[in-house]
C-alpha cells in the first residue's frame, strides 16, 4: 500500500486517512495478520509522515488498534501541504496536467467534434465508434494534451453519442490518460458527459443565456 499512500499524501492538501485490513484474506475468509504484523507494516505510514490518522477495517480487533497506537504514538501527523490548486490549473485523465503561469500553449485536439470535422461527424452517425476512437488517439500522439468531445449535431442523440463514445475512452488508456474538454452548447449532454468523463476535465461552455434555472 505505501506506494498509493505515498501518491496519495504526495498530491492532497486534505488530510490522509489509512484504515487497511489485516492483511488480505485467506481461503476461509479469514484475516490472518497479527496486531504486531500489522502495527509493523502500517507504522510506516506513519514515522514517514504520510497519514493523519491510522486505524484498521475487515479482521482487525481492540487489540489491532491498541498495537497499532502504541507503535504509531511517538510520531507526528502528516501537515498538509499548500493546495496548489489556488494558484495552478490542476487537470486529470489518467494522468494529471498541472498548468499555470510559467507552462508553454496547451494544445487542445479539436478533431472529436462533429461540428468541425467531417470525417468525425460521418464515424459517428454511421455508429463506427471505434474508427471515430483513432481520431482521439492520434490527436494524442501527436501531441494533443486535452481532447475536446463535441456531439452538437441536428441527427445526433448528443447524450446517447457522448455516453457512448466517452465510455469508450475510458477504455482506451492511450487516449483516457489525458484530459477531456466536454464540449457542448446542450447542458444535458455536458452533465452526460461529465458522468463517464474519469479525472478532472473541462466544461467547454455553460453561457447562461437561458438563465441560471
Amino acid at each position: 500500500m505505501r506506494p498509493f499512500v505515498q501518491n496519495i499524501a504526495s498530491f492532497t492538501s486534505s488530510y490522509v486517512i489509512c484504515y487497511p485490513n489485516a492483511g488480505l484474506p485467506n481461503t476461509f475468509g479469514e484475516y490472518d495478520e497479527t496486531p504486531e504484523e500489522m502495527a509493523e507494516n502500517v507504522s510506516v505510514f506513519a514515522r514517514e509522515g504520510l497519514v493523519n490518522i491510522l486505524g484498521g477495517c475487515c479482521g482487525t480487533t481492540p487489540a489491532h488498534i491498541k498495537a497499532i497506537y502504541d507503535a504509531c504514538k511517538d510520531f507526528k501527523p502528516r501537515v498538509p501541504g499548500a493546495d496548489i490548486r489556488k494558484e495552478k490549473l490542476v487537470l486529470s485523465g489518467l494522468e494529471p496536467l498541472i498548468y499555470d503561469e510559467n507552462s508553454n500553449f496547451l494544445n487542445i485536439g479539436e478533431r472529436c467534434n462533429v461540428a468541425g470535422s467531417r470525417k468525425f461527424a460521418k464515424h459517428i452517425v454511421n455508429g463506427e465508434f471505434e474508427e471515430a476512437l483513432a481520431i482521439a488517439r492520434a490527436q494524442v500522439e501527436n501531441g494533443g494534451q486535452v481532447i475536446d468531445i463535441n456531439m452538437d449535431e441536428g441527427m445526433l442523440d448528443g447524450v446517447a453519442a457522448m455516453t457512448r463514445f466517452l465510455n469508450l475512452i475510458s477504455t482506451e488508456p492511450d487516449v483516457a490518460k489525458v484530459p477531456l474538454m466536454v464540449d457542448s452548447s446542450n447542458f444535458a449532454v455536458v452533465e452526460a458527459g461529465l458522468k463517464c468523463a474519469q479525472g478532472k476535465c473541462i466544461v467547454n461552455s455553460i453561457s447562461l443565456k437561458e438563465g441560471e434555472e
